[in-house]
């Protein structure tokens, strides 16, 4: 009797790991969670059920794997390279400077004319 709960485990175990680890197109007749459920719930019926009827069985049917979706596809291009320089400030720290207090002085105009629109007197 163990080794028949053995068994049982063991095609559980895999029914499991080929539902979760296949896209949700290559999944027939019922949603990918379901079948978790149903594997979960009644491990050797709904394994049995799995690899009959549930999974996608044609040359289509590669499995995926977790991680880089890149890998999923085998006409995937090749990853463009990401910039991870960025460009130099070519301003001196004056400028920087006298455009902070620009943006600032902007700032306090953009509040000042919210204030006059909302009738609120400011505080003095």
């Amino acid at each position: 009797m163990p080794f028949l709960a053995l068994i049982v485990f063991v095609v559980m175990v895999a029914a499991l790991i080929d539902a979760i680890t296949r896209r949700s197109d290559q999944i027939k007749h019922l949603p990918k969670l379901v079948w978790i459920l149903l594997i979960v719930i009644m491990p050797f019926i709904g394994s049995v059920l799995w690899f009959a009827i549930g999974r996608e069985w044609g040359p289509q049917s590669e499995a995926i794997s977790f991680g880089d979706p890149r890998r999923w596809s085998k006409s995937a291009a090749a990853p463009t390279p990401v910039a991870t320089v960025r460009p130099r400030e070519t301003r001196t720290t004056e400028q920087q400077l006298a455009d902070l207090e620009a943006e600032m002085r902007i700032a306090e105009l953009e509040a000042e004319v919210r204030r006059r629109r909302s009738g609120i007197d400011p505080v003095a």
